[in-house]
C-alpha cells in the first residue's frame, strides 16, 4: 500500500499506525513526492494506492496500482472518474475500514485470500444468565490484548456494547453473515467491519436480535474457523450469548471454553441440563474442555461511559489475571 501526501507527517503517521496493524497484511509506504512514488512504482507492485485528490488525474494514471482510493480535505464526495475517494482528516481505523470497503470489490474479483497461522479460539458460554459472561469476556480480551492480536465477537441478541462504549457502528455482524452467506466472505471484507476498543478489535453485534437466526451454528462455526486460519488473529473471543444449546457445535471448534456459574441450585440444574445435552449428542470432547468459572461480583463502579476500564482494576481484573497467568 503507498500513501502520498504533500504533508510529510500525514503519510508517515498513516503508515506506522497500519503497518501496526497485523490483520492487515499490506506493507505501506509513504510518499511525499510524486517522483519518488513514480520511481518506486515502477519497480514494485502497488496493491493499494492513497493519494491526494489534488494530483492530476493524468499524473495519477502513470502510476500503475490495482486500486487507487483518493485523499480528500472536506467531506468524501464523488469526485467523478474510476476513483473512490474518502476523507483524509478522521480517525485512522475508520479511515482503514473505507479503504477495505473500497478495496473489497478487487479482491473478490482475484480471489485474494491470507494464508496465516491459525489463530487460538477461546469461547466464553453459560446457560446461566446475569454470570458476568460478556464483563469476562471483555476483561479478557483487554488483557490479552496487551501483547496480542485479539478479535471479540459477541453473539447476543442485545447486547448494550455499542451504548456502552459511546460508538455508533455503521456496520457489524450482521453484515458479516449476509456476506458469508452469499459467499463473498474474505479478509479485506472481515477487515472493513473491524472496529478497535483501546487495543482490542471487535466486530460490532448484530443490529437486530432476529439476525442471529439468519445463520446456523454450523455455518457460525464455519465462519468463525475460517476467520481463525486467513485473518491473522492470534486470540478470537466468542461471547455466546443467546445460542441456546446450538452453541454446543460453535464451542467444537475452540480450544478453550469458560464456563461462569452461580452457586445457587436452578443454575446449577441448568448447568447440568446442559452438560447431560452434550453427552446425548455427541459433544462428550466440549463437556471435557469446559473449565466453570466462578466469577466474583464487582462492587459499585461510576459511570457507564468508564465500566470497561473499570473492569480491569477490580475484583474480576484480578481474578481474570490469575486464570490467564495459569494457562498454558
Amino acid at each position: 500500500m503507498a500513501v502520498y501526501d504533500a504533508d510529510p507527517f500525514y503519510a508517515e503517521r498513516f503508515a506506522d499506525f497500519v503497518n501496526q496493524k497485523e490483520q492487515v497484511p499490506f506493507q505501506v509506504m509513504a510518499f511525499t513526492t510524486l517522483e519518488k512514488l513514480t520511481v518506486f512504482a515502477g519497480a514494485h507492485e502497488i496493491e493499494i494506492l492513497l493519494i491526494h485528490a489534488s494530483v492530476p488525474r493524468e499524473e495519477i494514471g502513470k502510476i500503475s496500482a490495482v486500486q487507487v482510493v483518493l485523499l480528500t480535505d472536506g467531506e468524501a464526495v464523488s469526485l467523478g472518474g474510476t476513483y473512490k475517494s474518502i476523507y483524509k482528516y478522521q480517525a485512522a481505523d475508520c479511515m482503514m475500514r473505507e479503504v477495505m470497503e473500497c478495496y473489497c470489490t478487487s479482491a473478490e474479483e482475484s480471489g485474494s485470500t491470507m494464508i496465516s497461522r491459525t489463530g487460538r479460539i477461546i469461547g466464553v458460554y453459560s446457560p446461566v444468565n446475569r454470570c458476568l459472561k460478556t464483563s469476562f469476556s471483555l476483561t479478557m480480551g483487554q488483557l490479552l490484548s496487551r501483547d496480542l492480536k485479539v478479535l471479540y465477537m459477541n453473539f447476543e441478541d442485545c447486547s448494550g456494547f455499542g451504548k456502552l462504549i459511546g460508538e455508533e457502528h455503521k456496520a457489524g455482524l450482521s453484515d458479516l453473515f449476509y456476506y458469508y452467506s452469499l459467499e463473498k466472505y474474505n479478509w479485506v471484507r472481515l477487515a472493513s467491519l473491524v472496529y478497535t476498543w483501546g487495543e482490542l478489535d471487535y466486530v460490532p453485534p448484530v443490529r437486530y436480535p432476529e439476525d442471529l437466526n439468519q445463520i446456523t451454528a454450523k455455518e457460525v462455526a464455519d465462519l468463525v474457523s475460517r476467520i481463525a486460519r486467513e485473518s491473522g488473529y492470534d486470540v478470537i473471543i466468542l461471547d455466546l450469548g443467546q445460542f441456546g444449546k446450538k452453541a454446543a457445535e460453535v464451542l467444537e471448534i475452540c480450544d478453550a471454553v469458560y464456563m461462569p456459574v452461580q452457586e445457587d441450585c436452578l443454575s446449577a440444574a441448568k448447568v447440568e441440563e446442559f452438560e447431560e445435552y452434550l453427552s446425548a449428542c455427541g459433544h462428550e470432547s466440549v463437556r471435557k474442555r469446559i473449565q466453570k468459572i466462578k466469577l466474583p461480583y464487582h462492587s459499585s463502579f461510576g459511570r457507564r461511559d468508564s465500566y470497561l476500564e473499570q473492569l480491569l482494576w477490580g475484583e474480576l481484573g484480578d481474578y481474570t489475571r490469575q486464570l490467564l497467568r495459569k494457562q498454558p
